[in-house]
């Protein structure tokens, strides 16, 4: 048997119609088409997966019912950026003739959708039905994982209602343009998959483009799960298909060892991560026992101002008392200490005085201690009188609480700074968020 592949976007009428795929059109008009049959074939889209006729026309279908509509709408979700970003520059370059939108490239004969017929044998002898959709069904899988990246898989069916059992495929090439934005181009999405030209030695042409190359490789693909399914095919020359498709293989085991190593380093990171995490809710409990302590603090601010008010009229009573002892002690000592200290000359053998004259001047001594005494009693109690004052006793009391302010504010202050800078290096510490780390 000979494995069909043909491929192409449009025909005498122009671009070709997804309509006689779906059989979005009264078959019964049809005279190549067996109607009971038709109820039997198999459709599949890349909106609502595998459907059957009946299935196709219920009203269950939210998105799209029809292949035209699937690929209306596929074309308006991927490429509308492109389309606005096109016609913004035509509009700025003052030609907006030239401005589509994505109707507009399904249209076109470089943009719409490519169709592939796929059959396996002829009239005489073909592979049946259920084959074929096997065949097609692991065709397909292995296209999306070595191509899907670029080429995009719109919709396919299998006629079981003609003469023999065939799929049409339909897909699309794409890939971002300069400006970022995806937009339908073949060549430029095969050069972004690792096509080469069959003949790179040569300019790009009709007859020597990567378009050749992925053909050859779909085809090799094919033949290829023939083969696993017993089939075997007459085979025709290929384009460096499977040059390409072993090329493939290589890259495909290189991403595998490259994407096990980042997994590696992957895992290590999160390792990594997880003691800097652990370390940093430590340094966190921490620093949040100090900052409600400080915000204990903090909130008592007023209630330490209340303090200060009540301490610091009890401090200056308590100075008073404190400073008029002092003065009264150290001067009674001074003053006593020099008496006593005449009181013991008079008194010593060297004085060539008499005895009575001798006594009569210690005892005049004691009585100037005495005097002194009282003296310095009054002295303390007018000073006493003159710092307890309203007016005196008010301005001192004030230059105390305005010590004892400074004082306990700046303590507060510095507190709070401190706490601050600790929380900012921790935060500078902190690891950052890895990037890109999905595979």
């Amino acid at each position: 048997m000979k494995l069909t592949k043909h491929n192409g976007r449009a025909g005498k009428h122009g671009v070709y119609n997804p309509k006689h795929n779906d059989r979005s059109f009264d078959v019964s008009h049809s005279e190549h088409i067996d109607e009971e049959r038709a109820d039997f074939n198999i459709y599949w889209d890349c909106y609502n997966g595998y459907r059957q006729l009946a299935e196709k026309n219920s009203d269950e279908i939210e998105l799209a019912s029809t292949f035209e509509e699937v690929e209306q709408l596929y074309y308006h979700n991927r490429y509308s950026d492109y389309t606005d970003g096109q016609n913004a520059r035509n509009e700025k370059s003052r030609h907006t003739e030239r401005n589509r939108n994505t109707g507009d490239l399904l249209k076109n004969k470089k943009t719409c959708p490519e169709e592939s017929l796929l059959q396996i044998g002829k009239k005489e002898e073909y592979a049946s039905a259920e084959t074929l959709l096997i065949i097609a069904t692991e065709f397909f899988a292995e296209y999306e994982q070595r191509f899907g990246s670029h080429v995009h898989i719109l919709d396919w069916a299998l006629h079981i209602d003609e003469s023999t059992p065939h799929i049409h495929e339909r897909h699309v090439f794409d890939c971002e343009n300069q400006y970022g934005e995806l937009c339908p181009q073949q060549e430029k999405a095969l050069e972004a998959l690792g096509f080469e030209l069959p003949e790179p030695e040569k300019k790009l042409s009709r007859h020597n483009n990567r378009k050749m190359t992925f053909d050859a490789a779909c085809r090799t693909m094919l033949f290829d799960i023939c083969k696993r399914h017993g089939l075997h095919l007459e085979e025709e020359p290929e384009y460096g298909g499977r040059k390409y498709l072993e090329k493939q293989d290589f890259i495909l085991a290189k991403q595998k060892e490259q994407r096990a190593a980042q997994s590696k380093v992957i895992n290590s990171q999160q390792t990594e991560i997880v003691v800097q995490s652990r370390t940093i809710q430590k340094q966190d409990i921490v620093i949040r026992e100090k900052a409600d302590k400080l915000d204990e603090l903090t909130l008592k601010i007023d209630d330490v101002e209340a303090l200060i008010d009540d301490v610091s009229e009890i401090a200056y009573d308590k100075a008073v008392e404190v400073v008029t002892d002092t003065v009264r002690v150290e001067t009674h000592k001074q003053d006593i200490k020099m008496v006593e200290q005449s009181k013991a000359w008079v008194l010593s053998p060297e004085r060539k005085a008499s005895k009575k004259e001798k006594e009569y001047a210690a005892a005049r001594l004691d009585g100037v201690i005495t005097k002194i005494t009282k003296a310095m009693q009054t002295a303390v109690k007018a000073l006493q009188s003159t710092l307890m004052k309203p007016e005196v006793r008010k301005a001192n009391t004030e230059q105390i609480k305005e010590k004892a302010r400074t004082s306990i504010l700046n303590k507060l202050h510095k507190s709070q700074a401190d706490i601050a800078r600790r929380e900012a290096e921790r935060k500078n510490t902190l690891p950052h968020k890895k990037q890109n780390m999905e595979l």
